[in-house]
């Protein structure tokens, strides 16, 4: 009982108030969402999850007095019992709007993808917090951890919910503090940038600003400035050659073609120069650029052969967003109205007006910011996006004081994982970011959101309360 008092004693009483407040603001903005004047109703959606929070509560007390060493130990299994879930809910779980993600248990539904994110952070934070483990250097302590992260991602992605599965790309900041180079972040922002930029300009600009760009990394990377200048007016050279001969024998063919295949060329000669020179560090450039090029042309295709149609329209409308705003934008568009319609101080708790003529869908679920923007206004906003924000800093603050690696990784994860589900829910609402259907922590309905976030948190808590411990 002594330590069980002694850890209850070293709990950070700073991240559980925290906690409990946003979990309170989320009760009572979705009592707010679904109020219809009636009395207090348990079958309500707001009484179904005031039950859960009273449950969740309760096991996270257990948490609290949990052994500490239970956590580590038991990471394979919670991975290979998520893993499980994860393909029998394929099988065996109820589909609801176009993913069979969920099981339902009487007037309630489990998503297993909710959990499969703890499960990964655990199995991570074991499999990298081993002693002399490295990922620098070492492609196949790369390679195990990207498998453990990729397969329930892969699995979540074969649901049908590619919002869920996005979410494990927050494993990359975890690696990233771990070791891993900065250049990966790079060239997956870069990557990123290659697909926006093809639904705004021209892929022959595309092709042309990768061209300009990987030819001053080749030059920063080998230093050798004779050998850019040429890689340069070589392409140009090509470029204008073809245009010569496509001219002179009238024939139709795209300018992004001609361009490519000049870097195609330029490509060529680079690898046959690092044969012969028998290096591969000047091959890194070009292998880049090579990678960016295919990407750039995979984008329409996987855009219009990979993608589902209600994936399509909401890509779509993100960029072009007056483009279908009594359809598939509809969404999105009311929410703007209603977060803009608070103002600076909100129009007053329940007096929503978008909120309680269901103006906005979902608006309990994905879109609850949206009632927190107009009832609570730009303030009770601001103090939502302050609050989490101030979490996620927390977090990374006593993860960096473990003595544990395994600790230290566990908490990167969980602050990885809110940060990304936080942002990306609350930039969809306001139209900054597709909308992918994850729900914002702590405040979105459901169970499962609830119930694995509050673990996720409770249990790098637990193994904070011992942070001078070892764990491994």
């Amino acid at each position: 009982m002594a330590v069980n008092s002694k850890i209850v004693q070293n709990i950070d009483l700073l991240s559980i108030v925290i906690y409990l407040v946003l979990v309170i603001m989320g009760w009572m903005n979705i009592y707010s969402s679904v109020y219809d004047g009636s009395s207090f109703d348990f079958s309500s959606r707001y009484g179904k999850q005031l039950i859960m929070i009273i449950i969740n509560i309760i096991l996270l007390i257990g948490i609290l007095f949990l052994n500490g060493q239970i956590i580590p130990t038991s990471s394979y299994f919670v991975y290979a019992l998520m893993i499980f879930a994860l393909i029998a809910v394929l099988f065996l779980g109820d589909k609801t709007g176009g993913s069979r993600s969920w099981f339902k248990i009487g007037s309630f539904k489990l998503q297993p993808a909710e959990f499969a994110k703890l499960a990964t952070a655990l199995v991570v934070a074991k499999v990298a917090g081993r002693e002399n483990f490295k990922l620098t250097g070492n492609a196949k302590n790369f390679f195990t951890i990207a498998a453990y992260i990729i397969f329930p991602a892969f699995l979540i992605l074969m649901q049908g919910d590619a919002g869920s599965a996005l979410v494990f790309l927050a494993f990359i900041f975890v690696l990233y503090r771990q070791g891993l180079s900065f250049y990966w972040l790079l060239i997956i922002f870069i990557e990123i940038l290659v697909f926006t930029a093809f639904f705004f300009v021209d892929i022959y600009l595309i092709f042309i600003v990768l061209s300009v760009v990987s030819l001053f990394a080749y030059r920063l990377v080998t230093g050798n400035k004779k050998e850019t200048v040429i890689a340069f007016f070589i392409m140009v050279l090509i470029v204008f050659a073809e245009l010569a001969v496509v001219a002179f024998l009238k024939i139709d063919v795209q300018l992004h073609i001609l361009i490519s295949i000049s870097i195609l060329i330029v490509i060529g000669l680079a690898i046959i120069k690092s044969l012969r020179k028998r290096t591969l560090k000047p091959l890194l450039i070009p292998a880049l650029l090579l990678f960016y090029i295919i990407s750039a042309y995979s984008v329409e295709y996987v855009f219009n052969n990979v993608l589902r149609s209600h994936q399509q329209d909401r890509i779509t409308v993100l960029f072009y967003p007056e483009k279908d705003i009594t359809g598939v934008g509809y969404q999105t568009h009311q929410s703007k109205i209603a977060i803009g319609s608070g103002g600076f101080s909100g129009k007053g708790y329940l007096k929503g007006t978008q909120t309680k003529y269901d103006f906005v869908p979902e608006q309990d679920t994905d879109y609850i910011f949206c009632t927190v923007g107009e009832e609570w206004g730009f303030v009770g906003s601001s103090s939502v996006i302050i609050l989490f924000t101030f979490l996620i800093l927390r977090i990374i603050f006593l993860a960096e004081r473990q003595k544990s690696i395994f600790s230290r990784i566990f908490g990167y994860s969980l602050a990885g994982v809110l940060f990304f589900h936080y942002s990306v829910n609350i930039a969809m609402t306001i139209g900054l970011a597709p909308v992918i259907g994850i729900p914002l922590p702590f405040f979105s309905y459901g169970g499962s959101s609830l119930f694995a976030f509050s673990i996720f948190l409770f249990v790098f808590l637990r193994l904070d309360a011992e942070r001078n411990l070892l764990f491994i």
